[in-house]
């Protein structure tokens, strides 16, 4: 070979190495750009996910303690506490399969159970967040009465705007939503917080959220006027689109919406907002909400009860922009696996604090969950009586294996007319 020949080649080498290194790297790149970023998401436990999941946590009568062998621990903060009593067990359902079943160790405090797991990818991540609570007892703020409104969970997405919501009927949990940012006085794990917010029944529900969804989410909050405070980064961290993060920035005010919003997600699931304002009886309205279809209602029922009522009992707390409410139903008992479970408002091991509905006739099978009790008026004077003069969301599926579950499970004895 000429020497001429063998500096071509290698001029020809030492100019190709720096273009095949260039294009490989923007190859590698544009790779890295085109994955999907890391989105919050449902989880049945660490690593399956689904669209959405639904957990009932027993009361302390029902079912004592945690499931088999299981024990306690704090894996988001706090230590286990004392309680003279408590539950941690769960019957659990979800997209994958829509009909409940008993879940097995503790709820909350492993990542092989629903509300662990989900909870856990964000505490642990770094998603942005934003969590609200009426009850927080003063970490990281006061507890709030009305016209705020009386719901409590989080709402976690990514960059790109995608997420989750979980709803929870637990005071004082969650209350901090990153390790980074940790609860300063109490704990931030369920059975490791001061107040016993798993002595009576409690529920969660977490749902699949896109970008837009989250926006309609957001609007939700606010129309419901919910605790929280954008300037706390252990309970809000913004980020992701401009319009998430102006809507996240604007929580926590009290709205003089006297209008009830009603949203489609991209899910199907419907979600409804109670304003403050508006003073009427919060599970009357959601049945108006729905067409007038007869509910049966499982929440804290406690003073100042609202009874059951049926289609023709006269609810002069009512507003004209709603129309008439069909018959709502108030579950004061319920069954599973053959044993009894009380479902009334009282700080006892049979206690409930789960705000669970089922619609009972028409041609929908709706089962809803709510923030809201069956607490205060249905006529005059005092229109604004306790939960009538608050706000709060109630997310409602239309499916049938999921309504004959949860129908089944607070199926018992009913409230007086």
């Amino acid at each position: 070979m000429s020497q001429k020949k063998s500096r071509s080649r290698e001029l020809l080498r030492f100019f190709a190495g720096p273009t095949l290194l260039f294009l490989t790297t923007s190859l590698c790149l544009s790779s890295l750009a085109a994955q999907p970023a890391a989105t919050p998401i449902p989880l049945l436990k660490a690593g399956q996910t689904v669209d959405w999941w639904f957990v009932f946590k027993f009361n302390a009568e029902s079912f004592p303690d945690c499931g088999g062998a299981a024990q306690r621990s704090c894996p988001f903060g706090g230590a286990v506490q004392p309680y003279k009593s408590f539950s941690q067990q769960f019957a659990y359902a979800s997209s994958a399969d829509h009909t409940l079943q008993h879940g097995s160790g503790c709820i909350g405090d492993t990542t092989i159970d629903p509300v662990g797991a989900t909870f856990s990818q964000v505490y642990k991540g770094n998603f942005f967040y934003v969590l609200w609570n009426d009850q927080f007892y003063g970490d990281p703020m006061s507890t709030e009465a009305a016209p705020a409104a009386h719901s409590k969970g989080l709402l976690a997405w990514n960059k790109d705007g995608s997420g989750l919501v979980l709803q929870v009927s637990t005071p004082s949990w969650p209350a901090s939503g990153s390790s980074k940012k940790p609860r300063k006085t109490d704990g931030n794990t369920l059975g490791c917080v001061k107040d016993n917010d798993v002595l009576v029944s409690q529920h969660f529900f977490s749902l699949k959220l896109n970008k837009d969804d989250v926006v309609t989410v957001l609007k939700a909050l606010a129309n419901a006027s919910v605790v929280t405070d954008p300037v706390k980064p252990q309970i809000v961290k913004n980020g992701g689109p401009a319009d998430i993060q102006a809507l996240a920035k604007g929580l926590g005010n009290i709205s003089m919406s006297t209008t009830a919003t009603k949203d489609a997600l991209s899910s199907g699931v419907v979600l409804i907002s109670k304003p403050s304002h508006l003073n009427v009886p919060p599970w009357q309205m959601v049945s108006a909400m729905l067409g007038g279809v007869p509910l049966r209602v499982a929440s804290w029922w406690g003073r100042p009860e609202i009874p059951t009522t049926t289609a023709n009992t006269n609810v002069t707390c009512w507003d004209q922009s709603l129309p008439k409410p069909g018959a709502v139903q108030i579950a004061i008992t319920g069954t599973w696996q053959g044993k009894p479970i009380g479902l009334e408002g009282e700080p006892e091991p049979n206690g409930n604090h789960a705000k669970i509905g089922v619609s009972t006739g028409g041609t929908h099978s709706y089962t809803i969950f709510g923030d809201m009790n069956q607490q205060g008026s249905l006529s005059g004077p005092n229109c604004s009586s306790s939960q009538n003069g608050r706000g709060g969301l109630f997310f409602v599926i239309d499916d049938a294996p999921l309504h004959g579950s949860v129908q089944g499970l607070i199926q018992g004895d009913s409230a007086p007319q």
